[in-house]
């Protein structure tokens, strides 16, 4: 009895792996707080990603798949592992790697020469779009006129629609994304906390936006970030680790943080919240806002007017708040304002609409 107990202060000496039994554990599985070796875990963590993309049938053969690349570790380890993948299993996809530039120095710019290197490493053709093409602004230019405040909010809605327009330039069927479990935990909890019932009925969903132009997917959905780090940190990986300088106290911080503290008293707290914004019914009697196209860039709106035409239209006025908070559109007087202005556009940069949709 007293060899199958070990002893308190043991640091894994004659202990196994629990999968093969022949290794000694490199390390605890985050998830299930398993330990494992090293090989084992690259084995599970990759077959894992395998079985979420074959059971809800995540790609199809001969599509053309754009990742999503930051240079992070969730885009880095997601365009590796899905080259891994699409070799191993006979996928049959044609990848791309797209980044955006939003034009933050001493951010951005480095993080695009690690997507560079990704380019070579895995052999992935690279795109990149930028916020400065497409609207006419970078975020560097945008934060010297908002401040900290709400600068998330502008990038946010420009950086979404600008992986639309890049997966567009490259003609792909589909755009995959590094969100990880952590991620979609998060955003359930705002999302909650928002009050916001339609993007809450859709957030947990692992493919997304298949009534417009792009279908979105997120073979990470049940991956822990814990994992990725590890994985990417095992592997040797290529990626950068900064956060972004203009984010320090944006609201998904917050939540971030409890998710992390719940982890840690119940690591399964994660799944369990992503299982319960699965269930959540949203009541036949709640309006959901009907999904048309922006009158002036023809993406996909529930508005007459986009966010993004919103919030460039505050920029090239003088009125960057002019789209902030719970604004839709623009209000009869400023659009009377618009009408009258000289008989021309005010949006003199480029409009988001550059690309047919």
């Amino acid at each position: 009895m007293e060899d199958e107990m070990p002893k308190k202060n043991d640091r894994g000496g004659g202990r196994l792996c629990c999968i093969c039994n022949q290794r000694r554990p490199a390390l605890k599985r985050p998830k299930t707080l398993d330990q494992i070796c090293r090989e084992c875990f690259f084995a599970v963590f990759e077959e894992e990603i395998h079985r979420v993309i074959v059971d809800n049938q995540l790609f199809k053969p001969g599509e053309r798949i754009a990742i999503g690349a930051s240079g992070g570790k969730d885009s880095t380890v997601l365009a590796y592992v899905l080259s891994e993948l699409n070799r191993r299993h006979n996928y049959g996809l044609d990848l791309f790697l797209l980044s955006v530039d939003e034009g933050i120095t001493g951010y951005r710019d480095d993080s695009l020469e690690t997507v560079k290197r990704n380019e070579i490493q895995y052999g992935l053709p690279l795109k990149v779009v930028s916020y400065k093409d497409l609207y006419g602004w970078t975020m560097d230019e945008i934060v010297k006129i908002i401040g900290l405040k709400n600068n998330c909010t502008f990038c946010g809605v420009f950086r979404r629609q600008a992986l639309d327009r890049g997966a567009a330039l490259l003609k792909v069927d589909k755009l995959a994304t590094g969100h990880n479990a952590d991620d979609i935990a998060e955003t359930v909890l705002l999302n909650i906390l928002r009050g916001d019932i339609a993007r809450l009925s859709r957030c947990t969903s692992i493919t997304t936006g298949e009534d417009g132009p792009i279908p979105r997917c997120k073979p990470f959905k049940y991956t822990y970030e814990k994992e990725i780090v590890m994985y990417a940190y095992f592997k040797k990986l290529d990626y950068f680790s900064t956060e972004c300088i203009y984010s320090p106290n944006a609201y998904r911080g917050f939540a971030r943080e409890f998710i992390k503290d719940l982890e840690r008293i119940r690591p399964r707290a994660i799944l369990d919240i992503i299982k319960s914004g699965e269930n959540f019914r949203i009541s036949t009697s709640t309006k959901m806002p009907e999904q048309g196209t922006c009158e002036r860039c023809g993406y996909i709106s529930s508005q007459k007017w986009c966010k993004a035409c919103v919030l460039l239209e505050g920029l090239n006025r003088g009125l960057p708040k002019l789209g902030i908070g719970r604004s839709r559109g623009l209000g009869n007087d400023d659009k009377k304002h618009n009408d009258q202005s000289n008989g021309t556009k005010t949006i003199q940069s480029k409009q988001c609409g550059a690309l047919d949709f």
